[in-house]
């Protein structure tokens, strides 16, 4: 065979790694922006700030990407005519371990995620959102 022969070989499609049903994440979507907009919004988001010299938080929302869901605060960014206006953080990772359940991890500050907690329903993993500061923006 010559160097720049080429071959065909067999590449079997990847199966789903997230085995999650529309309907589990919509019900894990509606629970998480029921806390969202009962507790996160009114602690954290701020419609403008006294002081700005200092970002700050102008809203908080949650979202999917393959098998995490993600808390994320979007920022103000602080200064006149700041170029980008605002910018997208994720504070807390919920990742599907399977069965309804998930491991819960934190943002930390050199931006690599800490997991803390392994196999909780969306129940615990939302009362820890809402209680433990680790989880929270």
């Amino acid at each position: 065979m010559t160097k720049n022969q080429k071959r065909r070989t067999y590449s079997p499609s990847k199966a789903s790694r997230s085995g999650i049903s529309d309907a589990f994440k919509a019900e894990v979507t509606r629970e998480a922006n029921r806390l969202i907009d009962s507790v996160l919004k009114p602690k954290y988001v701020m419609p403008h700030a006294e002081d700005e010299r200092f970002n700050y938080i102008i809203d908080i929302f949650g979202k999917w990407y393959h098998h995490y869901f993600y808390f994320c605060a979007t920022y103000r960014v602080a200064g006149e005519n700041p170029v980008p206006p605002t910018f997208e953080t994720k504070f807390t990772r919920m990742e599907y371990a399977g069965s309804n359940c998930f491991h819960l991890s934190f943002m930390r500050h050199t931006g690599q995620w800490v997991q803390v907690y392994d196999d909780l329903t969306l129940d615990e993993c939302l009362a820890y959102v809402k209680d433990d500061e680790f989880f929270q923006p």
